[in-house]
């Protein structure tokens, strides 16, 4: 059985659903978030505003430098989450086997569905399909989303970066080697800003870079190096994931003598910042929900969360969120017993600007 992957992608979600419910805001750089006068953090930007070089989890002070004609808008994340579920809902009903990696962003696995005779045959047997969905997402929730569809995930996920907004990307088996060769290795699944460094000094800069490498690539980046090559070629073996199972990482420290020393709850939140992103990276995942926990003298515990459309795996993103829940909701406001931030709604990072050479 020839497999068939879409990958679908919601365009600048929580910034459109904004724009949708609130006509004058259409066209104009929305970023979502708290203002900037009031300690406020990014949660999305639509694409006006990222013209700007705004970006999920930058200060709200930053962006507001960066874009001062930026309209700030309070994110209303019930309201997107149950957005979301209207949108899967449409997605469930083209059959597929879905896997949902985030708010707005779906594995659609359509292998069942559209068999021809040959694989790339398959492959646009689908494109009807991918087309259809798109136009309801369009005419029933007036919000515009992004395809890619390919045989693998890695592909399907590419393909979905290459031409948003409102975008429909087919990369065929004959013609997948040829369209990696061009984009930047940080396009590959795996690939961040560490290993991007590795690649670059050693003179890889692009996939074709990759596909023409004599050597052996684990000189370069260790146990990666083979699947590396197998990704600049365009194959890609790992399912979807079905499961509903909720997956996290978190670290927390229970402190000798409770404490409100701000230089040292920083030290501990930076620590774990540290931790987790090596964690994160390890596992070659992001995250779009970061939470911070309390606990006081007497027992009492609280958690406060935020959630950013863009994925994170940098320690400094997440101490800086760490932070500003700290700060925004006043939870030091006595010595705490114990500190702990965690991450969720993980998924694999994405390269929203692919670089074409």
């Amino acid at each position: 059985m020839f497999r068939v992957i879409f990958h679908l992608d919601m365009d600048a979600f929580y910034a459109s659903v904004e724009q949708r419910d609130n006509p004058g805001l259409r066209g104009k750089p929305v970023i979502v978030g708290g203002p900037p006068g009031q300690r406020g953090v990014v949660c999305a930007a639509s694409y006006e505003a990222r013209k700007f070089g705004v970006r999920s989890a930058m200060p709200s002070s930053t962006a507001g430098r960066l874009c001062p004609s930026g309209v700030f808008v309070w994110p209303r994340m019930e309201h997107y989450r149950q957005e979301s579920r209207e949108i899967m809902a449409l997605v469930a009903e083209t059959g597929a086997a879905v896997e949902q990696v985030s708010i707005d962003e779906a594995y659609l696995e359509l292998s069942s569905l559209c068999q021809a005779d040959g694989a790339d045959a398959s492959l646009e047997l689908c494109v009807p399909v991918a087309r259809e969905l798109k136009q309801r997402i369009k005419v029933e929730r007036h919000l515009t989303a992004t395809i890619g569809i390919a045989s693998n995930k890695l592909l399907a996920k590419i393909a979905s970066d290459h031409q948003k907004p409102d975008g429909l990307t087919l990369i065929t088996e004959k013609e997948k080697v040829q369209f990696l060769r061009p984009l930047s290795v940080r396009a590959l699944y795996g690939v961040g800003k560490v290993t991007e460094q590795v690649l670059n000094q050693a003179g890889l800069h692009t996939a074709g870079d990759l596909q023409d490498y004599p050597g052996d690539l684990r000189a370069l980046v260790g146990s990666f190096g083979p699947k590396l090559r197998q990704f600049a070629l365009g194959e890609d073996d790992r399912p979807l994931e079905l499961g509903d199972e909720i997956k996290s990482i978190s670290g927390e420290e229970t402190f000798l003598h409770d404490t409100d020393d701000r230089k040292v709850l920083r030290a501990c939140l930076r620590g774990q910042a540290r931790d987790i992103s090596e964690r994160l990276k390890k596992r070659r995942l992001a995250a779009h929900t970061i939470q911070v926990k309390v606990r006081y003298s007497d027992f009492t515990t609280l958690t406060r969360q935020i959630s950013v459309e863009d994925p994170l795996t940098e320690p400094n993103d997440l101490y800086r969120l760490g932070c500003f829940l700290l700060g925004r909701e006043k939870l030091v406001s006595r010595p705490l017993r114990l500190l702990g931030l965690g991450v969720a709604s993980l998924r694999e990072p994405s390269e929203r600007q692919l670089v074409l050479l």
